[in-house]
Parts: structure tokens; C-alpha cells; sequence
């Protein structure tokens, strides 16, 4: 904003009528002019922005927000009047709870020139009597130096003038009526006429010369001396004399006036000169003279005032060259100080060089003596490393046999080198999984196949998750609850036995593509089973005691087959486990957010937010729906309902084939439960224990029946199964063949156990060479391959 600029600020208090009139007022008054500023205000109360100190969260900022943006759409309309007539225009909202003080500060902190305000309702008809309305406290307390307009209906109301303008007013009114004195009075020259029109501006100017040097002179008595200062205040005190001995005279209100007895002297003093000396002197001469000697004056105040700003300015020069010198003496000192530094930095730099090599020295001193000390106890230390690992591992057996401190830790504790080791360092060869937790490795730990879960070294908020199932898995135990054979707690990883046959998503719908053999279909009977097993796994966790367990991502991705099919649910406690308030009886909990995948996430829990083991039953029952038709969960309930409501066989053509020929009665009752399981609303669903677990269980068996007569004629198949198919030690067709040191593939666990008995060899009775095991892959594909061809 540039110096000299008029600010005119418009205060409103609302979008109507009223405040749209008092902008329109102000644009037709002070738009036209140069140079002018206008500043829109608008007081906006405390209370309605103040948050309690107990809620200082995000509602806070949403409310601020929200108040911002509703203050903006008010002061719109207004806007845009500015901006229609191009004129400059700031938008000032402040925060006041007393809106006259607050536009008092206002006006005060930025120099207001004018202030236009709207009438209140009472003032129209008594600005004079009534004076508690709020135009009239805001006239009250704005700084004198702004002039207050107020505004009704479009029309100036009243004004409060400002200091300066009632000075001005004041000036003209007396120079008019001296004037007009002046001017009726007949004895008066032409001479003085000229002299009355000219002297007022000749007197304001040294009344503003006269003003700055009263500033210079403060300024060099501060610089200087006080001597100075005086010297300089008594001259300007003679130069006012002498003015008014000239015949003016200064007012309270610094207006500017003549003197009334000069006047009448001067006008005498013309009269008898006019009558003494008639046509002896010269008016013309006389006048010249007088303006000469005002003249002079002037000049000598110019010279004064001048005297004043060179007397300044030296100050001001005298104070930089002490500033100059300062600087200089300080730059010497900085300069004296660096070199120092320099100095006491290059003798450290010898020091530390010295060190340096002194360390060296001493380094390769160690390394010939460690050299020396490794080739002589090589050996020892090897042998002493083999007797402490057997020494572990026997330590480890006994605990286990004893329940001492696996009771303690309740779950084994694995070194990490151990599991970097067992995994190649994390191989991807070994890898068989990937999650948005970490990644799943195959490989042996103690002669045991094992799946190694290893979080992401990123994931640093899952450190409380990973102590949350290894807190379940170690103290719970299931037959189809996924076991927990040990973790690595300080690297993040979790230690499960290994299932051989993936998990049941990839049985039911990709039939494991990857796998170096095709996986045959799960037969009617071992669905029926399985889901008997899911259901009484689920059971067990929401009976827990003392604290329920809701597993919250149920799914056929996380639910496990070992090589005989046996299902196990897995992933069953990472950021799964829910506590139990002590103060409710039921099992309900609060969570900020849904949890799981979204066709299997309970519908209520997904809007509400509040999480219960009926959630769980909702996943159930759609897994119930993909074992009886092996088809993906998006729409399938919907699908199976209109099949059970159709006449014509529908039915039968929806389950899934592979599974060889369905009992229809038991498959509608299996689809059945698990429609109601998958039900909208949590009350509409079925009791897990009462309802759900008694109408699988007649299943299970049913299952059995069929399964036992299933078995019996793959037997009869098995007689013609090629013989180097069969296990030398089980004569019975292997399902996981491994090569021993002789030469002969036996069945896995029938090897090993005959290899803790014995160490000759079954098929030539002489000693193994060693015991490695190694899995004959080509084989084990040709079993798969063989069975699968019995099944279809």
C-alpha cells in the first residue's frame, strides 16, 4: 500500500438488504477518488470457534472449517460488488466478542481514514436520545483521527467527523468571516487587499517549515547536545514573533488567522499616511517593500531549516562511521579467532593421524595372533560347536517331554540363524506364499518340514499384531486350528507345521496350477467332513474362556489340508484377537474399522462397524455355499437361492461335478444351513452350537459311510498300482517317496523311524552311508498322477 493512500473501511454484519446498501454508499462515495483502499470487516464472536480443551481432536478442525467456509459465503456478495467496480479491496474477519472494540482496534492498528457502518434498528428515529445502540458505540470509541459515517436504507444517516476535520472547518470558518470584515470595510487600500489575500498561504507555509524544524531540532538535540536543541526552539520562537509582529497570529486549532488590533492599526496607519501625505508617497512601493521584507523571512527560515537536515545528516554519517568502525574491529577479532580454529584443527588432524596409525599397528598385530590361535584350536572349537548344538537339541527334547520351560514360554524359540539357514536366506525357490503380513518359506528345522511366516522388516506397526497371535497360537490347541510349533520373537517370525496340500481356495477353484503335480477334486465326503471340522474350530474360539476369540477374516485362502485333507484354520490371531469387556456380558466389541475380505466380511459389522462372533458365522456360511458348488462368493447366495426355489433340477446342475455324485438331500441341507448363516441380519442367523454343529455332524457321518466304502474299492485298485509304487518297508503305495543313502526309495515316515531303530539297510542289510533323505519328486509326481486317475 502505497504512502498517502485513504483507507475506507465498510463494516458488516450480514448478507441482506442493510449491509448490500451500506457497500453500494460507500463505492458511490469513495470509488471515484484516487489512491483509496477499502478493508471489508466483519467481527465474527468468539464462542462460536472455541473448542473445549477435553476434544482437541479432528471434529475441531471440521468445525473451524466449516465456520471458515460459512463466514466466506456471507462476505461473497460483498465481494463481488468491490470487484464489479474494480477498486481494491481487503476482507479483515476478527474475533471479538465486543464488536465496537474489536473495529476500534481495528481502525487503530491500520490507519482508517473513513469508517462506514450501518444504522441499528433503533437508531433511525433516536441517534440523539438513545445512545446504547451499537452505531452509536462504535462512533463512540473509534480513534478521533476516522470520520464515521452511518448508514440507513442506502442514505447517510449521520457523521461523526473526525479531529482534523473539525480543525479545518474551524480555520475556514475564521479566515472566511476576517475576510469578509475585510471586505466591507471601506478605508482599506488596494495595497492591503493584496497583502490580506496573500499572507494566509504565505503563512501556512512557514508554519510548516516552522514545524519541520522543530522536528530537526528535537532530532539533533538527541544526536548533538541540548544546547542545540534550544538554540534552534528559541529562533523558531523569534520567528513567530516576528510573524506576529507582521500581523498574524496562530489559533488554538492551529488555524490561521489575521490579528484583529493589527488590523485596525494597519488600517489606521494606511488612513493618515493617505491624508498627511496625499499623493507624496507611492502605495505601489510601500506594498513591494512589505512583500520583500516576508520575503526575506522565508528565505531566512528555508536557511535555518536547511542548516537543520546538513546538521542531521553529519549525525547520521558520524553514527555509520562508528557502525564501520565497529564492524571492522569485530571482522579483525573473527579473523583472529578463525586462525586459531585453523590452527587447533590442523593439530588435531596430526593427532588423529597419529591414532590412526597406532590403530592400524595394533590391528594387524591382532590379526596375526588371531591367525595364530585359529589354526591351533580349529578342531577344538568345531567339536565344541557339535556338542553344544547336541547338547541344545537334547535340552530342547527333554523340556518338551517335561513341560518345563516350553510350559513357561509356551512355545519353542528358534534362533534366527537357524531359520536363515533352513531358508536358503530366504530363497525363492522355498517360497510358497505371500501376504500383505510377509512371506511363507518351506523348509526343515530340527528333521521336521515346517512353513516359516517372516513379517516385513517395514512393517513396524505389526509389532503389537505378531505379539497378539503368538500370544493365542501358543496358548491354545486345536485338532483344526493351525499349530504353532515355535517363533523367532526379536526377527518378526512365526514357525507352523507344514501342510502339504495348500489351502482349500486353491483345491476348490484353481486346483493348484503351480504345484508339480495336479491336485485330484475333494470328493463330496471329505467337503462334508471339512466342514464339520470348520465349524467345530469355530466353536472352540468362541467358547474361549476367559476371552472369546473372533477370527474376523474366515475364508477358504486360510483354511489349511495336511497330505490326508484334513483341514486346520489358519492366520488365526494376527490382529484378530478381541478382548472382552468386563463390564458387558455378551461378546460385542468396537472397532474403528471392517477387517477382512470383503465378500466374506459380515454385512452388519461392514455398516456398524461393531464386531461379533456372528461374524464369523456369516464367512461360515459362505464357504458352506463354495464347498457344495466351488464357485467364487460374489453373488452366490443369490444364485443358490433361486436354484432351491426352481422345480426343474436346477439344483443339481449348481454343485460342483468334480466332487463325484452328490446325495441331493444332504447337499440341500448343507446349502440350506449355510444360507441362513449367511443371512443379512445377525439375529436371523443360526446358533453355531445348537443348530449349526448338530446338522453337520449327521453329515460327517454320512461322509464316513461313504468314505470307508470309497476307500475299500480304491484298495481293490491298488493291487494293480506299478510295484516300485509301494514302500519296501510299508508294502503300501507312497505318499511322500525320499531316496535314501542306499540307493532305495522308501516312504518318508517309514524310513525315518526305521533309521532311529537301525542303521543297516532294510533292502541290502548293510550300514547307510549317512543319513540324508532326499525327496524323489519324479516319483511322487507319477503317484499323484496315477491316483487321480482312480478318482475320476
Amino acid at each position: 500500500m502505497g504512502d498517502g493512500a485513504l483507507i475506507v473501511a465498510v463494516a458488516i454484519k450480514g448478507n441482506n438488504s442493510k449491509t448490500k446498501g451500506v457497500v453500494r454508499w460507500a463505492l458511490q462515495q469513495f470509488a471515484s477518488q484516487e489512491h483509496v483502499v477499502f478493508k471489508l470487516l466483519h467481527v465474527q464472536p468468539r464462542d462460536s470457534i472455541s473448542v473445549s480443551t477435553a476434544r482437541k481432536d479432528s471434529t475441531t478442525t471440521v468445525y473451524k472449517k466449516d465456520v471458515d467456509r460459512k463466514t466466506r459465503e456471507m462476505l461473497l456478495p460483498s465481494r463481488d460488488m468491490f470487484a464489479h467496480r474494480e477498486v481494491q479491496m481487503d476482507i479483515m474477519v476478527l474475533e471479538s466478542d465486543d464488536v465496537a472494540d474489536a473495529i476500534s482496534k481495528a481502525v487503530q492498528d491500520h490507519g482508517i481514514s473513513e469508517l462506514v457502518i450501518g444504522a441499528s434498528s433503533s437508531i433511525i428515529f433516536s441517534w440523539k436520545l438513545k445512545r446504547s445502540n451499537l452505531s452509536s458505540k462504535i462512533s463512540d470509541v473509534t480513534p478521533r483521527f476516522c470520520t464515521v459515517h452511518v448508514i440507513s436504507k442506502g442514505k447517510l444517516l449521520n457523521v461523526r467527523k473526525s479531529d482534523i476535520d473539525i480543525e479545518t472547518s474551524i480555520t475556514d470558518d475564521r479566515s472566511e468571516n476576517q475576510f469578509t470584515s475585510s471586505s466591507h470595510s471601506g478605508s482599506v487600500s488596494s495595497t492591503s487587499s493584496h497583502q490580506f489575500s496573500s499572507t494566509p498561504l504565505l503563512f501556512q507555509r512557514m508554519q510548516a517549515l516552522s514545524t519541520v524544524n522543530q522536528k530537526v531540532g528535537t532530532k539533533i538535540g538527541t544526536n548533538s547536545n541540548i544546547d542545540t536543541h534550544h538554540n534552534r526552539t528559541a529562533s523558531l520562537d523569534v520567528d513567530t514573533k516576528m510573524l506576529n509582529q507582521k500581523g498574524f497570529y496562530r489559533t488554538s486549532s492551529s488555524g490561521i488567522g489575521y490579528g484583529g488590533s493589527d488590523i485596525q492599526g494597519r488600517r489606521r496607519s494606511y488612513t493618515d499616511e493617505g491624508s498627511s501625505s496625499s499623493c507624496s508617497s507611492d502605495p505601489t512601493s510601500s506594498s513591494s517593500q512589505v512583500n520583500k521584507d516576508f520575503e526575506l523571512e522565508k528565505l531566512k527560515i528555508e536557511l535555518r531549516h536547511i542548516k537543520g537536515m546538513y546538521a542531521v545528516a553529519q549525525g547520521e554519517v558520524m553514527d555509520a562511521s562508528k557502525k564501520v568502525q565497529d564492524l571492522n574491529q569485530r571482522r579483525s577479532e573473527e579473523a583472529s579467532r578463525l586462525k586459531n580454529l585453523t590452527i587447533r584443527e590442523e593439530d588435531a588432524d596430526e593427532v588423529v593421524e597419529m591414532e590412526r596409525e597406532r590403530q592400524e599397528q595394533a590391528e594387524n598385530e591382532a590379526e596375526l595372533v588371531r591367525r595364530c590361535v585359529e589354526r591351533e584350536t580349529e578342531d577344538k572349537l568345531e567339536a565344541q560347536a557339535r556338542a553344544e548344538e547336541v547338547r541344545k537339541e537334547k535340552q530342547r527334547l527333554e523340556d518338551a517331554l517335561e513341560g518345563g520351560p516350553l510350559q513357561r514360554q509356551q512355545y519353542m524359540k528358534f534362533e534366527w540363524e537357524e531359520i536363515v539357514q533352513a531358508t536358503s536366506s530366504f530363497s525363492d525357490e522355498l517360497k510358497i506364499g505371500m501376504g500383505g503380513y510377509g512371506s511363507v518359506y518351506r523348509c526343515n528345522l530340527h528333521h521336521t518340514t515346517v512353513a516359516v511366516k517372516v513379517l516385513h522388516s517395514d512393517k513396524s506397526n505389526l509389532t503389537k499384531q505378531f505379539h497378539q497371535e503368538l500370544e493365542i497360537l501358543s496358548k491354545i490347541r486345536h485338532p483344526h486350528l493351525l499349530l504353532l510349533l515355535g517363533a523367532c520373537p526379536d526377527h518378526g517370525s512365526l514357525v507352523y507345521e507344514y501342510m502339504h496340500n495348500g489351502s482349500l481356495e486353491e483345491r476348490l477353484m484353481t486346483r493348484r496350477p503351480n504345484s508339480d503335480a495336479p491336485q485330484p477334486p475333494l470328493r463330496w465326503f471329505e467337503r462334508f467332513r471339512i466342514a464339520w471340522e470348520i465349524a467345530s474350530a469355530l466353536y472352540f474360539l468362541h467358547t474361549n474362556e476367559p476371552r472369546p476369540i473372533v477370527h474376523r477374516d474366515l475364508k477358504p485362502a486360510n483354511i489349511l489340508l495336511d497330505r490326508n485333507n484334513v483341514s486346520k484354520i489358519g492366520d488365526v490371531g494376527l490382529s484378530k484377537m478381541v478382548n472382552l469387556d468386563p463390564s458387558h456380558a455378551s461378546t460385542v466389541f468396537n472397532q474403528t474399522g471392517p477387517v477382512g475380505t470383503f465378500f466374506y466380511i459380515d454385512p452388519e459389522y461392514q455398516r456398524t462397524g461393531v464386531v461379533t462372533p456372528e461374524s464369523d458365522i456369516y464367512a461360515f456360511g459362505i464357504i458352506l455355499l463354495q464347498l457344495a458348488t466351488a464357485r467364487s462368493a460374489m453373488g452366490l447366495a443369490h444364485s443358490l437361492e433361486k436354484a432351491l426355489r426352481d422345480q426343474t433340477g436346477k439344483f443339481s446342475e449348481i454343485l460342483d461335478k468334480t466332487a463325484g455324485d452328490w446325495p441331493v438331500k444332504e447337499a440341500k441341507e448343507m446349502v440350506m444351513i449355510g444360507l441362513r448363516c449367511a443371512e443379512m441380519r445377525k439375529r436371523d442367523r443360526p446358533d453355531l452350537g445348537k443348530e449349526i454343529l448338530p446338522v453337520l455332524e449327521r453329515l460327517k457321518d454320512v461322509a464316513c459311510n461313504a468314505r470307508n466304502m470309497f476307500a475299500e474299492t480304491l484298495m481293490d485298485h491298488n493291487h494293480h498300482a506299478p510295484g516300485h509304487f509301494y514302500c519296501p518297508i510299508t508294502k503300501d503305495v507312497m505318499d511322500n517317496p525320499c531316496v535314501a543313502s542306499d540307493g532305495y526309495t522308501y516312504e518318508k515316515k517309514a524310513i525315518t523311524e526305521w533309521l532311529e531303530k537301525n542303521h543297516k539297510s532294510p533292502m541290502t542289510d548293510a550300514p547307510f552311508p549317512n543319513q540324508t533323505l532326499l525327496p524323489n519328486q519324479s516319483l511322487l509326481s507319477a503317484i499323484k498322477e496315477w491316483r487321480s486317475h482312480l478318482i475320476k
